[in-house]
Parts: structure tokens; C-alpha cells; sequence
């Protein structure tokens, strides 16, 4: 097995990588490094990443660590694997799923991912405190545009499901479990009807099963 993923499955970055081999039906061996333990590294995972970053990929003698670049060369390198329409058919197609894809990364995910560090790190933060916070100002603005969006089409990129809207899954999913910020997903019924579409994915239904496990004894 030549594919090898170090990191946690709660990980948003693993998660997201997770997810798509699981779209494209791809065989892996996860090597569970939980990057919050502390010191204690396997040394085969700090050759590959000295500073112990949240993931790491490594297929033959390639190593990548940035999540959504990792997807892309899943996508690319096994194309008659699994789900097939990850990157779409022809430029036009994958040159609007690159648009999203950058939204995600640039728009989408700052505001989003600082929600999630909030919440996860501050038990007192409440309703009202999510209300008039500036990420969370900003993830309405992009939700606008994405509810506008979604209104037209079925998914981010058209009407199939793409990297565009897999690479949302992490984090949303935090959010949209959250009381105190599903609000955000559930007042606007298109991007409601989006990310209950793509929730339910077999793939992604499977790195939540692997998110719920204990990690493992050190």
C-alpha cells in the first residue's frame, strides 16, 4: 500500500484529505499521530515532518502537507478510481471548481476555521457572543453569496458534487452541530439543502464514524 496518511482524523485537514480517497475509492494506511499530545512522535512521521504539522501525505516517494493540494493530486493521479467527477470534465469545468475551491480557501475557511478555534477552546462563548463576532460577520457575507449561488445550481461548481463543496466538509460540520452557530447554515434554505446534501455522503459519513473513535494509547 503505497499511500500513507500521518495525523488525526479530527484533524480538519486530514479530514478533508480522508474524505476524498474515500470518494475516489483509493486504498490508504492512516498512521494516527495526535499533533496535541505533546512530544511523543513516531520517528518515521518526524523524518517527514519535523515540526509534527497536522498532516502529512505520502504516496511512493512523494510527500505534500497542504490538504486541498493533496486532494487535487488524489483526483488527478486517479482519475478511473471511485467517484469521477471530483475535478470535473474538461478546462471549463475544472476552471469553475477551481474558482470555488479558492473561495473555500480564501473566503470561507479563515472566518470559519477562527469559529471553530473560538468555540473549541472557550466553553463560555455563547449565542450572543457568536452573534457580534467579526468572523462570524464575515462567514455571512460569504454564505450570501454561496446561498445566491445555490440557488442556481445544485452544488458549488454545477450540478455535480466536486472538491468544491468536499473541501467545505471539516469545518462546516463543527459548525453546523453547533447550537450556537448552525443558525448560519439553517436560515438559508439553499446552502441548507447543499450541506445536508453533501453531508450524507457515504465518504464523508465514514471519516465522521473515524473522527468519534478514542485516539490511540501512547
Amino acid at each position: 500500500m503505497a499511500i500513507k496518511i500521518f495525523g488525526s482524523p479530527t484533524s480538519a485537514e486530514v479530514a478533508r484529505v480522508l474524505t476524498c480517497l474515500f470518494e475516489k475509492d483509493v486504498e490508504f494506511q492512516l498512521i494516527r499521530v495526535d499533533t496535541y499530545r505533546g512530544p511523543q512522535r513516531m520517528p518515521e512521521y518526524l523524518k517527514l515532518q519535523p515540526r509534527g504539522e497536522a498532516l502529512t501525505f505520502e504516496d511512493g516517494k512523494l510527500t505534500l502537507v497542504e490538504s486541498r493540494k493533496i486532494c487535487r493530486h488524489i483526483a488527478e493521479n486517479y482519475p478511473e478510481q471511485g467517484y469521477k467527477d471530483l475535478l470535473g470534465a474538461g478546462a471549463l469545468e475544472r476552471a469553475t471548481i477551481e474558482q470555488w475551491l479558492q473561495t473555500e480557501e480564501h473566503s470561507f475557511d479563515p472566518p470559519c476555521s477562527d469559529l471553530v478555534f473560538s468555540l473549541a477552546f472557550n466553553p463560555k462563548i455563547d449565542e450572543e457572543w457568536v452573534k457580534n463576532n467579526n468572523s462570524k460577520k464575515e462567514l455571512d457575507k460569504v454564505l450570501d453569496i454561496y446561498e445566491q449561488r445555490l440557488k442556481e445550481t445544485r452544488y458549488l461548481a454545477g450540478d455535480k458534487f466536486t472538491l468544491a463543496d468536499l473541501s467545505h466538509l471539516p469545518n462546516t460540520q463543527r459548525l453546523a452541530s453547533d447550537k450556537r452557530c448552525k443558525a448560519l447554515f439553517e436560515k438559508r434554505s439553499n446552502v441548507n439543502r447543499w450541506w445536508g446534501e453533501i453531508s450524507r455522503r457515504a465518504s464523508w459519513q465514514k471519516v465522521v464514524a473515524m473522527q468519534q473513535e478514542p485516539p490511540p494509547m501512547v
